[in-house]
């Protein structure tokens, strides 16, 4: 936890009888009680056991949704364009295939309780994440304008960092009521999380983050410098100032969930949670045999990228493969990026209204960069014997680098760090260049914070670089929205309940973490899943178990409310 996130002693975790989820205020609903409860998500006819639904991405709301359908005894078909995980991708270091990197997703707040549903049903180890002034990180620095500032907790910080901390804690509680509303995710009473959320709505729709904090009694009187700092140091995982143009509302659904603090990796890599999804082979499955996994009904390997998605005169789905393979379905859940509906796969375009298509083709996505190399120990726990501070720290810096991160697994093994992350404008610095080129800027950024520590000399094999906007499969790392952009979040995040939907239009629904309204955050990944899968088994005539509601038979109640 940076010092920016620190708590007063009654909010802090571990000290109130109920720990804070991601239970989103637009949606109060309780995924993880809804998948822990033992009648299951529901049931479908057995006439319609076997059913195939085409389910297009193979990312974690893919598979969550086609391993739930698939224990419900339909068939899902799943579909491809790269490889299983979808941005949950893990990549190896050739010469030591051990040793891995993250290149999307690499740390996980443990109040997304979903997501941990799959990862505990997996046997899937987690680790702490060494985020700046975390637990698991000895030592950070953060280096602003050329001073550089050495901590091991956020009490050795200046008193000016503690200065912006306090502004940024006044900011929420004045203005969006943080920690009523922590109280009331804490005690998930979602009559009182509406009754702030849907007040603050209309107040807070059409404001920046920035435009949140400048006009904040607090940040006003600290002056731009603190305001300055809060963007580059932020809170809970590094420097936020490339989220300044985004909705404040975007903020606020990730710090009352504590979504920005404790987190953790999946040990080897957190592309081994969709795997392990398609390989799992569940227990207590309706119509399908034991040793059934999504791998076995595909043979090993999804299908392949989709080239369309069309309405057939039988009002089936029609969707059709880059080299021509089509099948027909009764229904499709679409996970992809959903840019990707107009842009990459030819979406026939009554399937949705076209107020749908305007929120679809508004969606603003953030960039984002990384780039990993491998050395050949952890040298950065080594002590200056003229300082006695360990010559390398988890780095914040105003320089391109942005944030730099140590990952190791033990003293004498090779070990990886992540050079520099970063987003929007700051990633799209890095995007003309070579793996190489990246590298040689971002250590010569070091060098500067680091004057006299060869990094270089410990670097073994080739780096890794991503820069998820010039992927065409997905064209950006994750959905943030921009002011007024609630009612397209509301529009998309509602589709999956589809009775008030013309025949014609239904039958196809939209997943993944940009459909939600915690979009870059596995946790909406695995919830619109959840909800598409309520979506399918509700089209094809099936039902909720009377004692486990499912999001659709709550959305009236518990949903996101309409701004018009």
């Amino acid at each position: 936890m940076t010092i920016a996130t620190e708590l007063p002693a009654e909010l802090a975790p571990g000290t109130a009888e109920a720990p804070i989820t991601m239970l989103n205020p637009d949606f109060p609903f309780s995924y993880d009680h809804y998948l822990a409860h033992p009648d299951g998500l529901g049931t479908v006819p057995p006439e319609l056991y076997g059913t195939e639904v085409a389910v297009i991405g193979a990312g974690l709301s893919g598979l969550v949704t086609a391993y739930e359908l698939m224990k419900l005894g339909l068939k899902p078909v799943v579909y491809e364009a790269d490889q299983v995980g979808g941005r949950l991708r893990t990549a190896s270091f050739p010469s030591a295939p051990g040793v891995v990197a993250d290149l999307g997703g690499m740390r996980f707040p443990v109040s997304g309780k979903a997501f941990y549903h799959y990862v505990d049903l997996l046997g899937l180890d987690t680790q702490d994440f060494p985020n700046p002034l975390a637990p698991a990180t000895s030592s950070t620095v953060i280096e602003l304008a050329g001073k550089k500032h050495y901590a091991a907790t956020p009490d050795e910080l200046p008193e000016f960092f503690h200065e912006v901390a306090a502004a940024w804690k006044a900011a929420v509680n004045d203005g969006a009521a943080f920690s009523e509303m922590q109280e009331a995710i804490r005690a998930r009473d979602t009559s009182r999380i509406k009754e702030l959320w849907n007040g603050l709505l209309p107040q807070l729709d059409e404001q920046t983050f920035y435009g949140f904090i400048a006009a904040s009694t607090s940040f006003k009187e600290a002056g731009f410098a603190h305001r300055e700092a809060f963007g580059q140091v932020g809170f809970g995982t590094g420097g936020w100032d490339t989220d300044f143009p985004n909705s404040i509302l975007e903020i606020l659904r990730v710090v009352y969930t504590d979504a920005d603090d404790q987190h953790r990796l999946v040990t080897g890599g957190a592309q081994r949670l969709p795997e392990a999804l398609w390989n799992h082979a569940p227990s207590g499955m309706a119509h399908w045999p034991g040793g059934t996994s999504l791998a076995s009904l595909h043979s090993g390997s999804p299908r392949g990228a989709v080239d369309s998605i069309s309405r057939a005169g039988s009002g089936d789905l029609l969707v059709r493969e880059r080299w021509g393979r089509e099948a027909a379905y009764r229904a499709v859940v679409t996970t992809c990026q959903s840019w990707l509906l107009s842009t990459r796969i030819h979406t026939e375009e009554s399937l949705f209204p076209s107020e749908l298509w305007t929120a679809i083709e508004r969606s603003h996505y953030m960039q984002s960069s990384k780039t990993f190399v491998m050395v050949d120990r952890p040298f950065w726990k080594d002590i200056d014997p003229e300082t006695g501070r360990e010559v390398l720290s988890m780095t914040l810096t105003d320089r391109l680098n942005r944030a730099t991160y140590l990952l190791d697994d033990g003293p004498d093994k090779p070990a990886v760090i992540l050079l520099s992350y970063t987003w929007n404008d700051d990633a799209l610095k890095w995007l003309a260049l070579s793996a190489e080129e990246r590298v040689k800027l971002m250590l010569h950024s070091l060098e500067q914070i680091y004057p006299g520590v060869d990094i270089a000399s410990h670097i073994v094999g080739q780096p890794i670089t991503v820069s998820w906007e010039a992927d065409p499969n997905f064209m950006g790392a994750f959905k943030a929205n921009l002011p007024g952009h609630y009612r397209y979040q509301q529009r998309l995040f509602t589709h999956f309940k589809q009775d008030k939907l013309p025949e014609s239009q239904r039958g196809i629904f939209l997943a993944g973490d940009d459909v939600s309204f915690t979009a870059g955050w596995a946790e909406g990944a695995v919830t619109t899943g959840l909800n598409a899968v309520w979506g399918v088994v509700n089209h094809l005539g099936g039902a909720s178990r009377p004692g486990n509601p499912g999001p659709g038979d709550l959305l009236d109640e518990l949903g996101p409310i309409s701004l018009d």
